[in-house]
């Protein structure tokens, strides 16, 4: 199968062209490897501070947004 090899400036053209909805979707489409590695990232994070707060005697999801900042804060620093 033949390789068609493009050059990023030319793809820019190509898209440039295409109605702002196509943009949209092409988009989109280009993002949702990173979209997917930001939800596995952010599910880890959650069950990792579940844990250390359960390490420490919390329920962090009884935790107020304030004292979870506070928490995380405290983490930190």
């Amino acid at each position: 199968m033949p390789v068609l090899k493009v050059k990023p400036e030319q793809i820019v053209e190509l898209v440039e062209q295409l109605s702002p909805e196509e943009r949209l979707e092409i988009l989109l489409k280009l993002a949702q490897p990173a979209r997917e590695r930001m939800k596995a990232h952010r599910e880890f994070a959650s069950q990792r501070l579940r844990e250390i707060a359960a390490e420490r005697g919390l329920d962090w999801d009884d935790l107020t947004e304030e004292a979870r900042e506070t928490f995380v804060d405290n983490l930190i620093t």
